[in-house]
């Protein structure tokens, strides 16, 4: 006897989840081609301006939104940006912030740290970068009458969301950089955003400029990142 396509449970539809079946010999190759591909990811800071055509960052932005998140509340926007007076705009912005940060904010230990991504104040990918990605939390909602309701689990939910979001761009052979000026409140209003969102991460988004050059950076190995009680 089949089993039924969907069931109700507690008054909601609930449908048949049919994963695809990956045989036991299998899984360590699959899971072993997966990591290898996913551990040529890096961060690029050079961008080509080479455009990057709109339908695929949808299909990236549509990818960020399969993720997980608490109570399927999806607390997030996603503010896709080609526009260059805008990106000038808030190049301009994001380097008043950095060089607050650099000058004044940073503690030496943090930017003996930095020294070796070779990062500083100025940002010109901001607006070399065809696209702009820029992930806004929503931190609550807003009910028919305007009254107002807190979602749950924002940040662990467009943390996840954005993780695949980057995965999404390595996927597509592009490049990006997880930019976070702080404070990221300019964001919120060069965009018209409402009051419920709070800026999240920036992306950009696009080619890199060849040749570029990243750091000589290892990551950390199995045994320094995981335990296993067997």
């Amino acid at each position: 006897m089949e089993s039924p396509t969907h069931i109700i449970i507690n008054g909601y539809k609930h449908i048949a989840y049919q994963p695809e079946h990956i045989p036991e010999d299998k899984l360590v190759e699959k899971s072993q081609s997966f990591y290898s591909w996913l551990d040529t990811r890096r961060s690029v800071r050079d961008f080509s301006d080479t455009p990057v055509p709109k339908q695929v960052i949808e299909n990236l932005i549509k990818s960020a939104s399969t993720a997980p998140s608490g109570a399927h509340k999806q607390p997030w926007t996603f503010c896709a940006i080609s526009n260059p007076i805008l990106k000038t705009k808030i190049r301009k912005e994001a380097e008043i912030e950095e060089k607050e940060s650099y000058e004044n904010r940073m503690s030496e230990r943090w930017k003996e740290d930095l020294a070796p991504l070779a990062t500083d104040m100025h940002k010109p990918f901001l607006e070399t970068a065809p696209w702009l990605i820029i992930a806004f939390k929503k931190v609550y909602e807003f009910g028919e009458n305007k009254e107002k309701y807190n979602n749950y689990y924002v940040n662990e939910s467009i943390g996840i969301a954005c993780g695949m979001l980057i995965s999404a761009i390595h996927n597509a052979g592009l490049v990006t950089l997880t930019h976070t000026p702080s404070p990221m409140n300019f964001l919120a209003k060069t965009l018209n955003r409402p009051s419920n969102e709070r800026a999240f991460l920036l992306l950009p988004v696009g080619y890199p400029k060849l040749p570029t050059y990243v750091p000589d950076l290892k990551r950390k190995g199995l045994d320094e990142m995981t335990v296993f009680y067997e």
